[in-house]
């Protein structure tokens, strides 16, 4: 007999005519034991990617978890990389994508490459998840938990109707979330010369589009499904400070689920800007860049949610790689550059695929 079924039976009993009707006696054992299943049920099925960092963000808010750190990633590595290390999420970085496609961050990288970009990301953070949460494997077994990503939706690559199709197009690509921000296209790093910004009303209508896609994606496929928009804004250099925080409070009346004021110059500024605007705010630690780099506790103080990391990784990884070539050249030893072939083979994937062939494998071999 099916649970349901066994609820049924159990809620229902004969009168003397032979007719169903409820038990009062066993109602509430009735609904006590359905609600139990319905919670089993939920979390065998984990909740969807927006849901998650929404949860993450909200045990900020109420003070139970430090802020959220989020080392950006840029590809199915540094995807895994971060998941492996025991982060809680992470942001796909428009720099690091430009960067590996060999472009700098002035959107010379269209959509299509960002979306793919993202689906590669997702799979990354899938399979580390599989990884760490030994799935299939018995009685040792435990949930797998994919980490949220946000990730950097640029302008939305067009109009109002473009931007709301960039968020369908990051949804289902299984993004947490999606940065839309308010520079004119090409847009390009916020810590470079040369930015400028659309018209006060015109971000905020591209914000507004955003949240209504996340909205009627919503609607589709259920809620907690629609990604989490962060608005971002580069007017504090272009039309100053004051205007850059009316723009975030406008994003926030028109419904974005998180700010981003981009560039601070002081801790003067990043003090202010999160007194007056309501919501989880990112603070962004571009090392070298405008903003002053603050301990993540400090930062949490002053009432930012999230510290993202956008170069971190990237440039490590091209110092490293600069170091390595150096000695390649000079026909030097390279082996304290780098990790041995088993830690390599271990980090991209390598471990994890010679269990799983084996799993499946109908002729054993030795």
């Amino acid at each position: 007999m099916t649970y349901p079924s066994i609820i049924h039976s159990m809620s229902r009993t004969k009168t003397r005519d032979n007719t169903s009707v409820m038990n009062p006696s066993t109602t509430i054992l009735t609904f006590t034991i359905l609600f139990s299943f319905s919670l089993r049920l939920a979390s065998s099925f984990g909740c969807p990617p927006p849901e998650r960092l929404r949860r993450l963000l909200k045990r900020v808010d109420d003070g139970e978890a430090p802020i959220l750190l989020l080392p950006c990633c840029y590809d199915g590595l540094t995807a895994r990389l971060v998941a492996l290390s025991g982060f809680d999420a992470t942001f796909m970085t428009g720099f690091g994508v430009s960067g590996v496609n060999g472009y700098p961050d002035t959107q010379l990288v269209s959509f299509n490459e960002m979306l793919k970009a993202a689906s590669t990301v997702a799979e990354g953070l899938s399979s580390a998840a599989l990884e760490k949460a030994k799935y299939g494997e018995g009685d040792t077994a435990t949930e797998p938990v994919a980490i949220p990503c946000i990730a950097d939706g640029d302008t939305g690559y067009g109009n109002a109707i473009n931007v709301k199709r960039t968020v369908f197009g990051y949804a289902r690509s299984g993004m947490a979330g999606i940065m839309i921000e308010d520079q004119v296209a090409p847009k390009r790093c916020g810590h470079v010369a040369g930015k400028s910004v659309v018209s006060f009303d015109d971000a905020v209508k591209r914000v507004q589009a955003a949240c209504d896609a996340r909205d009627e994606y919503e609607a589709l496929f259920g809620k907690g499904t629609g990604p989490l928009i962060l608005a971002r804004t580069d007017s504090l250099v272009t039309d100053g400070f004051e205007d850059a925080i009316q723009r975030c409070i406008a994003f926030r009346d028109v419904g974005c689920d998180m700010t981003f004021l981009e560039a601070p110059q002081s801790v003067e500024q990043m003090e202010e800007y999160c007194k007056r605007v309501s919501g989880p705010k990112l603070a962004n630690m571009l090392e070298y860049g405008s903003t002053p780099i603050l301990p993540p506790v400090e930062l949490q103080k002053m009432g930012y949610a999230m510290a993202a990391y956008p170069l971190t990784l990237l440039s490590a990884s091209i110092k490293a790689m600069k170091e390595s070539l150096e000695l390649i050249k000079e026909g030097k030893p390279t082996l304290d550059k780098i990790l041995s072939f088993a830690e390599t083979k271990d980090v991209v994937g390598f471990t994890k695929y010679a269990k799983e062939e084996a799993r499946y494998a109908t002729d054993k071999k030795n």
